[in-house]
């Protein structure tokens, strides 16, 4: 969608920004591939901050020396490769989880393992972008959301008319049609837009 916008824009430098039901890691490099600058949080899908363990976020990367720092001060270092699900992930531990003092605030099993994904530097990128502007959703949510809110208005409490994908996009799209007509006018009045449709 991203590298449609930009094509349509045809501008060179392009931002979006989405939420975090649209985080996808290889997305995210597609953009960067493109000079699209993403910004959307990261999910908060950890298993193990769920279950009161330190996630990831709790482990400092240090790409000089390919090596994770733990929260005890131990480095958590690479150990081998692997494809999964068409990723190259590689992962991480240390052998001094047996001795570490903190190792139940970590995990239960013998070591605390670390993925990392082989382009994470893109999504470590995002994260810094993310943290030095925290009010990009807040733009996102004043722009985006207002009108989805409005057109779920209109619609009242029922559901979509129409069944099957095809014809619930074909309404979709009328309504979105619809609220946009609406937008224009209320921007630039009937009759300017008439006359830049008649153009």
């Amino acid at each position: 969608m991203a590298k449609q916008a930009k094509a349509i824009l045809a501008k060179d430098d392009v931002t979006v920004v989405a939420d975090r039901g649209y985080f996808s890691g290889e997305e995210i490099k597609a953009c960067d591939d493109e000079s699209i600058v993403t910004y959307l949080p990261k999910p908060k899908t950890s298993g193990s901050q769920a279950k009161g363990y330190y996630g990831k976020r709790d482990f400092i990367y240090h790409p000089e020396d390919d090596a994770y720092e733990y929260p005890a001060g131990e480095r958590v270092i690479y150990r081998f490769s692997r494809e999964e699900k068409g990723k190259l992930i590689r992962r991480y531990w240390t052998s001094a989880c047996s001795t570490c003092a903190m190792k139940p605030q970590c995990t239960i099993g013998q070591y605390r393992r670390i993925s990392r994904w082989e382009h994470e530097e893109i999504l470590d990128r995002l994260d810094a972008r993310m943290a030095r502007a925290p009010d990009m959703m807040k733009v996102r949510r004043s722009t985006v959301e207002h009108p989805f809110g409005t057109i779920k208005a209109w619609m009242g409490s029922s559901h979509f008319q129409m069944k099957t994908l095809g014809r619930v996009s074909a309404e979709m799209s009328l309504h979105v049609l619809a609220y946009n007509l609406k937008r224009v006018i209320k921007i630039m009045g009937t009759r300017q837009l008439i006359r830049a449709m008649q153009a």
